[in-house]
């Protein structure tokens, strides 16, 4: 593993594919702008692809999981086991988003980093055993560096599986009991926001315990919060396996030239750990949807996202993301597809 490679340069926008899909833009027959985003999102797939007509046909959904040891201080509705229990269901095609990639002939990969399931051994599953899970982070960091290091490597590797099959667009998921609590603790450290405004019900919890959540993060940003500039050590201290694994994956992605559709609001702090580690990796990342935990609004903000959709979602596993995958493919359609004025024999608006 190359030491800090996530602060490697990240691959350049193909300026001249932007201005050309921009003029074609221009060309087709309908009133200039009236396809509103979808004309900037072909535009921006254009200069990310480095060609005037871009497509996504080849779409990989990465889902990494973890489990967090913060669960011990009762922040979640779901008992931690269901992590272990997800990955099954995530291979036998039973989760939303089994279905969803199946719907977009999408390639799925589940990757297990560190689940508190003993001996779990699942086929078409990848256990990396990063751990047992991520350690309290109310008494300590949730993870060493160097189990952190591999959580990241760990997304960079899946990217490398991605770009040999060839795929155009990568979404990561996440799964892992208690990772709602990580992500906000996260925002609150990096945002310097209050912990009631970023502190959310993650899979289910009332209002009691919504606070009790909110009080177990204030106690963990009193223990971590002098290193909180440090946007790496913030990530060990408060993240999870699956995050760290996220941004790893996001990193590289915009390295390597691969276009980003990040999910939800554990994505999206993902997302901010990766353009405060790497600024320039900001370009490759869309915003597939806002969802319904109150924290993601200050998080797509702050990393100025324009999301795709707004539909009440909360369920992570990379669904928002996998919804926003068709309007994605129209927009790439409409835009190589629709034929020109010229083309079409019809009369331009005057110059």
């Amino acid at each position: 593993m190359t030491q800090s490679w996530w602060l490697n340069p990240c691959k350049p926008v193909d300026t001249q594919a932007v201005e050309q899909a921009r003029a074609r833009q221009q060309q087709l027959t309908k009133p200039a702008g009236s396809l509103g985003q979808l004309e900037a999102l072909a535009v921006q797939l254009a200069g990310l692809q480095g060609r005037v007509k871009p497509s996504l046909e080849q779409v990989w959904i990465a889902i990494f999981a973890g489990d967090h040891g913060v669960v011990a201080e009762g922040v979640s509705a779901f008992p931690q086991e269901v992590t272990g229990q997800m990955l099954l269901n995530f291979v036998s095609g039973g989760a939303a988003i089994s279905v969803l990639a199946r719907q977009l002939g999408a390639s799925l990969e589940v990757v297990d980093l560190g689940t508190v399931t003993p001996s779990l051994d699942l086929p078409g599953v990848r256990h990396l055993n990063v751990g047992l899970g991520t350690a309290n982070f109310v008494q300590g960091p949730a993870m060493t560096q160097a189990q952190g290091q591999l959580a990241l490597q760990a997304g960079r590797d899946s990217v490398q599986r991605a770009i040999a099959t060839g795929a155009q667009l990568f979404i990561g998921g996440e799964m892992g009991i208690g990772n709602t609590t990580a992500a906000s603790a996260l925002a609150c450290a990096l945002l310097d926001c209050p912990v009631v405004h970023l502190t959310g019900p993650g899979t289910g919890l009332n209002a009691e315990g919504v606070s009790h959540k909110a009080q177990v993060i204030e106690r963990a940003l009193a223990l971590h919060g002098a290193q909180r500039d440090d946007a790496l050590q913030t990530l060990f201290n408060l993240g999870g396996f699956e995050i760290a694994a996220l941004v790893g994956g996001y990193i590289a992605c915009a390295q390597e030239g691969v276009a980003v559709l990040v999910d939800g609001f554990i994505c999206s702090v993902a997302a901010l750990v990766a353009v405060r580690l790497n600024p320039e990796c900001r370009q490759w990342l869309l915003f597939g949807h806002r969802g319904a935990e109150p924290g993601h609004r200050h998080v797509l903000e702050t990393l100025k996202a324009q999301p795709l959709l707004d539909l009440g979602l909360r369920l992570g596993e990379g669904s928002g993301a996998a919804l926003a995958v068709p309007l994605l493919r129209l927009a790439c359609d409409l835009h190589g597809q629709m034929a020109t004025f010229a083309e079409a024999a019809v009369a331009d608006r005057p110059a």
